[in-house]
């Protein structure tokens, strides 16, 4: 009984996948005739609906009444690779915040404060390891900047 109801379930799995494939080609004839028709009367659609896609998704199927016009979206940002810049902004660009805290920055090193890798005062030598880490990151982000090619936007 159970052997009946494995073959039966085998036979029957290509049957569903054709059944499928067949609803899928009469559903796009029926969305190419119902283009047609549009055409041929003559009158514009009534809606036109624009849809951007992303991933694989599949563009949704035309109607008499409306078009429906699909485009792919494949970088989602809206600055393109080409155009982004992971350089540090000029101080001349840079908000009036950024340069107090900066000139707060020198202030703390020219003064000898903890943790500010400075030869002067009781505790500037103790951020001088920090200072090389920092130094060495940047390092490598500007090594790893070099190697990586432009990208080419395709325009």
């Amino acid at each position: 009984m159970v052997r009946a109801a494995l073959i039966a379930a085998l036979l029957l799995t290509p049957g569903a996948v054709f059944a499928q494939q067949a609803v899928q080609g009469q559903a796009a004839a029926q969305n190419q005739q119902a283009v047609n028709q549009q055409a041929e009367s003559g009158q514009p659609p009534k809606r036109v609906r624009n849809v951007t896609l992303t991933g694989d998704q599949k563009c949704p199927e035309s109607t008499a009444e409306e078009v429906v016009v699909c485009g792919r979206l494949d970088e989602p940002y809206r600055i393109p690779k080409a155009l982004r810049d992971n350089r540090p902004i000029p101080a001349q660009n840079q908000s009036w915040v950024n340069r107090a805290a900066t000139m707060d920055q020198v202030g703390r090193v020219a003064g000898g404060i903890p943790d500010t890798c400075s030869p002067v005062g009781t505790g500037g030598q103790s951020g001088c390891s920090m200072m090389w880490n920092q130094q060495y990151q940047a390092e490598r982000r500007a090594r790893r900047a070099e190697q990586t090619p432009p990208a080419d936007n395709g325009e």
